[in-house]
């Protein structure tokens, strides 16, 4: 059996709110490391100042240095020193790393062993509402990241296609690693008189939650929202103040950040799942949703129709009436289709996820 390689990922912004990134390192990384542990490998995290919200098998090396600052440009002008002192001292000691991993822009370059690069999404430069000058300097930044990586992670086909086409890379260096959402054991569905319109998510403007208000002054026999996650700067409160402009405050209930344990009450007690995104990258939620027998209604972004599936209902992101239609064809879903889409859902495992990724990094060391 060849040796599997030795790692060194970047984990300098591990640190962030709950959130599909986070949930995707939570559970690959743990799983990754007991795999290259295994083969002869290792696993090493770089941290900074900031403790990571997670564990991490005790096999998962620390190596801490003091870059904390979350700015990308500030801490881009410190990551490649601190990456490359890493790499300097496990040669030194005799255990050299293989490869470098980072799953955040801008790319280290530089290094003296190759990098491979996660892309959960390419928002910096196709969301509409991103800052200009990122998206200006976007495309250049992620062409030289992808043209410096030996192999690029992706976690769906509709980011994995765009980057092939926007950047003509080969598809012998990309690698597609769904995620999954068998984290959590869904519970009996309850679903009472007032069940809401469930949104799990940061409150931001990428989410597109303003779409959910205006669906329901549109239609005014649609039950309630309920809004299950943090928000991002200011955007809770110009939430609430739309609610109250448009009259439906009432029919909006912000509940904020939640435990890991309410997930499964959560779903449960929905009457259905809304995710009205502008852009994602994957859509863990609709898979989450759909494991916990609960019926979706999605925006047309592309990935979240190719993680929930074609056949779910689902809405232009601007148009406030075709949402609140395709909501009453969600909450109208019959028991068989909802079944159908758990089945499909089950398919996708945070094991298989680990197994692919390991294999791409194999695949490298053999080169």
């Amino acid at each position: 059996m060849t040796r599997a390689p030795r790692v060194l990922v970047s984990g300098l912004v591990l640190s962030q709110p709950p959130g599909g990134v986070r949930r995707h390192n939570a559970e690959l990384l743990p799983r990754i490391a007991t795999r290259l542990a295994a083969r002869g490998g290792r696993l090493a995290l770089l941290v900074g100042a900031a403790p990571l919200p997670f564990d991490l098998p005790e096999s998962v090396e620390r190596i801490v240095c003091d870059i904390a600052s979350p700015h990308p440009v500030l801490r881009a002008a410190r990551e490649g020193r601190a990456l490359t002192q890493a790499l300097t001292a496990a040669r030194a000691a005799g255990s050299p790393f293989d490869l470098v991993h980072t799953a955040h822009l801008p790319a280290p370059r530089r290094l003296e062993v190759p990098y491979t690069l996660t892309l959960h999404d390419l928002r910096s430069i196709d969301l509409a509402s991103a800052p200009l000058a990122r998206r200006l300097l976007g495309k250049g930044i992620i062409g030289q990241a992808l043209q410096h990586a030996a192999r690029v992670f992706t976690v769906s086909e509709t980011v994995r296609a765009r980057i092939a086409e926007g950047w003509r890379v080969p598809t012998a260096k990309l690698a597609l690693v769904p995620n999954a959402a068998d984290h959590f054991v869904p519970a009996p569905r309850c679903v009472g008189p007032d069940a809401p319109i469930l949104h799990v998510g940061h409150l931001e403007p990428r989410k597109n939650l303003e779409l959910l208000l205006h669906a329901l002054a549109v239609d005014p026999d649609l039950p309630r929202v309920l809004l299950a996650g943090s928000p991002k700067g200011q955007h809770g409160e110009r939430l609430a103040a739309l609610a109250r402009e448009l009259g439906v405050e009432a029919r909006v209930d912000f509940h904020g950040p939640f435990e890991e344990a309410d997930l499964p009450g959560l779903y449960a007690g929905a009457a259905c799942v809304a995710l009205p995104s502008h852009l994602e990258g994957f859509g863990i939620v609709a898979l989450e949703a759909q494991r916990a027998r609960v019926p979706v209604a999605v925006s047309t972004s592309k990935a979240l129709m190719e993680v929930a599936g074609p056949d779910v209902p689902h809405f232009v992101p601007n148009d406030p009436a075709g949402c609140a239609a395709a909501l009453r064809r969600a909450i109208a879903t019959d028991p068989t289709t909802l079944e159908r889409h758990a089945e499909r859902a089950a398919r996708f495992t945070w094991d298989a996820a680990a197994d692919a990724w390991v294999a791409g990094w194999d695949g490298l060391v053999d080169e």
